[in-house]
């Protein structure tokens, strides 16, 4: 069984505004940074064994910390990415047409924003991706630093909630904020959600 600690990373400017970032590549601002350096802190002394990260920048600027402090390397995948939320990218939901916004707030899943990212494959790899780090850590601390959408849908795949709740059940993933989970296989315990560093 290994041990996950799934953070989102740390603000950027467009997340301070409520702005969908998805897959642009959107660095940290001040208050992200900061974020960063504590999360840096608290890993420090976790016992954490190994780094993982999106390629995007946001994430691997929030673990280089992290990185740092323990003297490990940071290993990227694709898989962790945000999901692309297409014509919102860039946007908030004011900004978007307001038939779009509805059917999207009714069933984000069925009704992702015009090309955008199917959310049922963005969770089918986010999960992969965990599992797939799980299993290369057996009995290991990993951090894992990610995405505020992806995580919220990889863990309703993981849990067996249906996808379309995941706005509901997982409103939001804080910056930097910790999840903690245990991945055994293809079975996965959630110890803690969005505990701030």
């Amino acid at each position: 069984m290994t041990r996950l600690f799934v953070a989102r990373h740390g603000e950027t400017v467009w997340h301070a505004e409520n702005r969908y970032a998805g897959v642009s590549d959107i660095a940290l601002n001040a208050t992200g940074r900061r974020q960063a350096e504590a999360l840096g802190r608290w890993a420090s002394g976790a016992g954490i064994d190994a780094l993982w990260a999106s390629p995007l920048g946001r994430a691997r600027a929030t673990a280089a910390p992290a990185a740092a402090a323990l003297g490990l390397p940071l290993k990227v995948d694709a898989d962790l990415t945000e999901v692309d939320f297409g014509s919102a990218e860039g946007r908030t939901l004011s900004e978007l047409p307001p038939d779009q916004v509805a059917a999207f707030r009714a069933d984000p899943v069925d009704a992702p924003f015009p090309g955008a990212e199917d959310p049922r494959k963005a969770a089918a790899r986010g999960a992969a991706a965990l599992r797939h780090v799980a299993a290369a850590h057996p009995g290991e601390r990993v951090l894992v630093v990610a995405h505020n959408t992806l995580l919220r849908l990889t863990l309703c795949e993981l849990l067996g909630i249906p996808l379309s709740r995941y706005r509901r059940v997982f409103p939001k993933v804080l910056n930097c904020a910790l999840t903690e989970l245990e991945i055994d296989g293809t079975e996965t315990g959630l110890l803690a959600y969005n505990v701030p560093v």
